[in-house]
């Protein structure tokens, strides 16, 4: 049996080829591989000796070659294969091992066009396709975490039809998905990112329980390691809603930088939010906001949740607590709640990904788009309209309304009162409804609104909601402007002595 070994990431190569070599395959390597495995002692055939035919053009062209397709591709239960392969004295290679040149490493570290060019993969994915495709006859092998298997299916000989399976569907994976990279890299570096054709590709992380109902399945798939290297789930198994829930109310409490902020979410909207001095009172005041909503929602706290917090969540039902860390008495005092779902990131503050782009499926397609991005400077840059100027707490309170809804659906109506979340409206066809709901439902709670500062994500199209905020008390409003009737926006804020800003950027949600 004749095994190829070509890889670009030689972790693990040399054991590899030495369990192989254990089991009396003949091994035949290219370039790097061959000097690395000849060096550890390793019998290995040169790639020349097999394709009778000099590596050229600096290494562009070595495995291109029919003695090595015609190994991998011939059919070995095909009588007519069989004998043209003895014809052309073309020998069998019945494993092939290959991954790819490190493109998505060679533009993380450089602009240099002509370096990114020669890291494009040619006969690497060749070989993947043509073992890929031969998987009745060749094991292909292209992560480095299935070699132990591989050894293992070899040794106890249940080299299965099912096994090489699985191993063709990763193989044909890894091709595309290096395909779709370098694909998107080049429509972002010559068409602003807005190809022909946009390819999404994610590595699946984890199954949900279930999709958004029980009837429909579910899974995880994160970008470039992105979910693995920012979230470890400490207890529970998330559901597909918990995970859409988790990443709204992170999105919020991240926006906050080293700030206490905790944020509840329940169905994908806010209910809860504020900025106390510690995550304790942050907490406390959050859940007030609507401590009905809160029940079965999920909490984000920007940073570590000690004992006394975690027996104060522990006094309500949460499905999901997403936080930088937890203390080790915090998961003693979670481990009561047996539905309870925890997910750390292993440090002292929340932090994001910060996707470049997102997209949202249609049917039919979907739609892409760059990020929104809502900018600590907004609220600090934005043009007063008023006559009144807001106090010091009430920018803060701008700022906090402002950030929420940015990140909330709309339409969306907040509002903040020293420093946290009183009421919200989003999700409303008319934006004076939100705001009328969100008063609503603060009155319900017993909630005093008055003094508080209210955002909207867009602009206030008739002085109304702005008759309605003063008629609620509140004292300082900003919203982007951009209205035909901003003037009488502006005069009603003037009559009813409220502060105005405008911050020209619009923060639509849908």
């Amino acid at each position: 049996m004749r095994a190829l070994l070509s890889v670009s990431d030689k972790a693990g190569i040399i054991a590899f080829a030495q369990g192989l070599e254990k089991l009396n395959w003949e091994i035949v390597s290219t370039g790097g591989t061959y000097k690395k495995l000849h060096e550890a002692g390793i019998k290995v055939i040169e790639i020349d000796e097999v394709t009778k035919f000099p590596e050229c053009f600096e290494g562009r062209v070595k495995t291109l070659n029919p003695y090595v397709h015609g190994g991998i591709l011939y059919k070995r239960e095909n009588a007519a294969h069989v004998a043209q392969a003895k014809e052309l004295s073309v020998e069998g290679i019945d494993l092939v091992c290959v991954n790819l040149y490190p493109f998505k490493e060679t533009i993380e570290h450089t602009e240099n066009f002509d370096e990114i060019i020669e890291n494009i993969d040619i006969g690497g994915p060749t070989m993947v396709r043509s073992a890929a495709k031969n998987f009745n006859d060749v094991l292909i092998v292209t992560a480095t975490n299935d070699y132990d298997s591989v050894l293992n299916a070899l040794r106890k000989n249940i080299n299965t039809l099912d096994f090489r399976r699985s191993l063709m569907i990763k193989a044909f994976e890894h091709t595309a998905a290096y395909d779709a990279m370098i694909a998107n890299y080049m429509n972002g570096r010559f068409n602003d990112g807005f190809g022909d054709y946009q390819f999404i590709t994610g590595k699946k992380t984890f199954q949900t329980r279930y999709g958004e109902n029980p009837h429909q399945k579910g899974a995880l798939y994160e970008f470039d390691s992105h979910f693995t290297n920012n979230f470890k789930q400490v207890k529970g198994e998330a559901s597909f809603n918990n995970i859409n829930d988790v990443n709204g109310a992170l999105k919020i409490a991240s926006s906050f930088g080293e700030e206490a902020a905790v944020c509840i979410v329940k169905h994908g909207n806010p209910c809860g939010f504020a900025v106390k001095d510690t995550l304790f009172e942050s907490y406390t005041e959050a859940l007030k906001c609507d401590s009905i909503s809160a029940f079965g929602g999920v909490v984000a706290v920007n940073g570590i949740v000690t004992k006394a917090l975690a027996e104060k969540m522990n006094e309500i039902f949460l499905e999901v607590i997403m936080a930088a860390d937890f203390e080790a008495g915090a998961l003693e005092v979670f481990e009561k709640k047996k539905r309870l779902k925890l997910f750390s990131q292993g440090g002292t503050k929340l932090i994001m990904s910060k996707d470049s782009h997102d997209f949202k499926h249609i049917d039919g397609g979907f739609v892409y788009q760059n990020s929104d991005c809502i900018c600590d400077n907004e609220v600090h840059n934005a043009h007063k309209k008023s006559k009144l100027t807001a106090t010091k707490q009430e920018i803060k309170d701008l700022e906090i309304a402002w950030k929420v809804a940015g990140l909330t659906k709309s339409n969306c109506v907040v509002y903040v009162k020293n420093s946290a979340m009183v009421a919200v409206g989003m999700g409303m066809t008319s934006r004076v409804d939100a705001a009328q709901c969100a008063l609503k439902k603060a009155k319900e709670m017993r909630i005093d609104v008055s003094g508080s500062a209210m955002a909207s994500e867009a602009f206030f199209p008739f002085r109304d909601s702005i008759d309605a905020a003063a008629t609620a008390g509140v004292k300082a409003i900003i919203e982007p402007g951009g209205s035909i009737r901003d003037d009488e926006v502006i005069e009603a804020a003037n009559e009813h002595g409220i502060s105005l800003y405008f911050t020209t950027v619009r923060h639509f949600l849908h």
